[in-house]
């Protein structure tokens, strides 16, 4: 385990700049407000008496800090963890004058250093898939929620296709379609075969998810467990369909 766990933080570490980049870009297009109404209409909704700048959030695996940034100009409080220095360097970065109002922590997911009950909201996003242990990630989030706290994680079955002929296909499919579209190919300038390598040791790329995920909330203890199979709708651009149209995202979302 720990011997994974080395190879996803240097894996992560490398691929820092260049997925701090494709972070960058969807900031600048029109992924940005969808994010932003997205997650803001659920937060909001969940707590609608509570003042934004009361609520505090909790950012799992925050890469280079998108949700971290939209959840901070929005006013909320956040914390931001991710397992590795060099994401959150660039986090930080692209949080621009919103760095200082965001607590950066270097840590891991599955081990939270947080007390019990401390945040009012959970997000993560493209996180669970690439964990050693999710379903400890899962009983970790939990506990670091308040009494009625609202887990809100976004993710995709992004490497089942090394394990089923009919998901490599499909993906496949998806790579044909770019060049066709003529559109970024968001697989190139990625060490494939370095990620293909870690994906075949971690847990979920054998899983059929979301059906995993929901199973895994119900044991961890979360209420009120749902999972909408189409919010890849109200987040993504035509250019990420194109690419991803066969590993559609998916919303865990659950309260403690």
């Amino acid at each position: 385990m720990k011997k994974l766990e080395r190879e996803i933080r240097r894996y992560w570490g490398k691929r820092a700049p260049g997925y701090s980049e494709y972070n960058r870009q969807e900031l600048k297009d029109e992924r940005r407000g969808m994010w932003r109404n997205t997650l803001l209409s659920r937060i909001d909704g969940h707590f609608p008496d509570r003042k934004r700048e009361d609520i505090r959030i909790l950012d799992a695996g925050t890469g280079p800090g998108f949700f971290a940034l939209l959840l901070a100009e929005a006013g909320y409080q956040v914390t931001a963890v991710d397992c590795t220095s060099e994401m959150l360097a660039q986090a930080r970065y692209n949080a621009g004058r919103y760095a200082e109002k965001i607590s950066w922590v270097e840590g891991d997911v599955q081990s939270l250093p947080f007390r019990s009950e401390e945040f009012h909201v959970v997000v993560s996003r493209n996180v669970t898939w690439n964990l050693p242990d999710p379903q400890a990630a899962y009983r970790e989030w939990r506990r670091v929620l308040k009494k009625e706290g609202l887990l809100l994680n976004f993710d995709a079955d992004w490497y089942g296709y090394l394990y089923d002929e009919k998901k490599r296909s499909g993906y496949e499919k998806d790579r044909e379609m770019t060049v066709r579209s003529q559109v970024t190919d968001y697989y190139e300038g990625t060490d494939i075969e370095a990620m293909e390598a870690i994906a075949m040791q971690i847990p979920l790329s054998r899983k059929e998810r979301p059906a995993w995920d929901i199973k895994a909330m119900e044991q961890a203890g979360y209420g009120q467990v749902v999972c909408y199979g189409d919010i890849w709708k109200q987040v993504w651009n035509q250019e990420e369909l194109l690419n991803n149209h066969n590993s559609p995202l998916f919303l865990m979302q659950g309260v403690k």
